[in-house]
């Protein structure tokens, strides 16, 4: 069944899908093989919402000047595609910060978008994971630095970007609900040519950490990644230089 509204739409899977597509992931998205994942389409970004870790496994974005700006701020908000059920709520962030070290991370970053009307959107908690803050105010923001000065008027990038869950972490203090929280990410950069190159980065990251150092192959990546990747990426030094390594 599907729910449409003017900004955003989804729809939940429980069956392998074919490959799909979407203006934020123009060549493919990563494949919905997790069963009853909801799939969230803000004109923003594409997630795709686990409901056994309450996270989203991964959230598909186009980085494109058009959509700079400013000023902002982070009011942070439910999605309301989401059931209660469905998704943490505000309050269970409640002491995240001082007994966990952690920062609410955006996964599609606030700042690619402040210039856009539908920067709101970034706050939605379903944008959002737990994520220490030496790597949230380090590797993490400024590889998406780079990749927002890698870009130019018709010389946009993609990124996707996800969670893993490769060892167990404490849960948030104040949460009522199961969840699991990422031990690792990913991010894939990549052009509409599937030219790309791909980042690997733990929780336990230090803050000045080189983003450059954590690379990894695609190939590299497909082995760890629980779900498959579009078929079309494929390394690019070209990519990775207009990054700054």
């Amino acid at each position: 069944m599907k729910k449409w509204i003017p900004l955003s739409f989804l729809f939940s899977i429980s069956v392998q899908a074919t490959e799909f597509r979407t203006p934020n992931c123009p060549i493919g998205c990563p494949s919905l093989e997790i069963e009853d994942n909801i799939v969230i389409f803000e004109r923003l970004y594409t997630l795709s919402q686990n409901q056994k870790t309450q996270f989203a496994d991964w959230v598909a974005y186009e980085v494109n000047v058009m959509n700079f700006g400013t000023t902002t701020n982070r009011t942070w908000k439910n999605n309301p595609l989401l059931e209660e059920e469905e998704r943490l709520e505000i309050s269970d962030y409640i002491d995240a910060s001082s007994k966990l070290g952690v920062d609410r991370g955006h996964q599609a970053p606030l700042a690619s978008f402040v210039g856009s009307r539908y920067w709101s959107t970034l706050n939605y908690l379903s944008n959002i994971t737990p994520q220490a803050k030496a790597l949230n105010q380090g590797p993490w923001k400024n590889l998406e630095e780079e990749v927002r000065d890698a870009v130019g008027f018709r010389k946009t990038l993609y990124v996707i970007t996800g969670t893993l869950y490769n060892k167990p972490m404490n849960g948030l203090p104040k949460a009522d609900e199961v969840h699991s929280i990422p031990s690792d990410y990913y991010k894939i950069v990549y052009d509409d040519n599937g030219n790309s190159t791909a980042f690997l980065m733990s929780q336990s990251l230090t803050r000045n950490t080189d983003f450059c150092k954590t690379k990894k192959s695609i190939s590299e990546l497909r082995q760890i990644v629980p779900y498959s990747l579009p078929s079309r990426l494929k390394d690019d030094d070209k990519i990775l230089k207009r990054l700054g390594c």
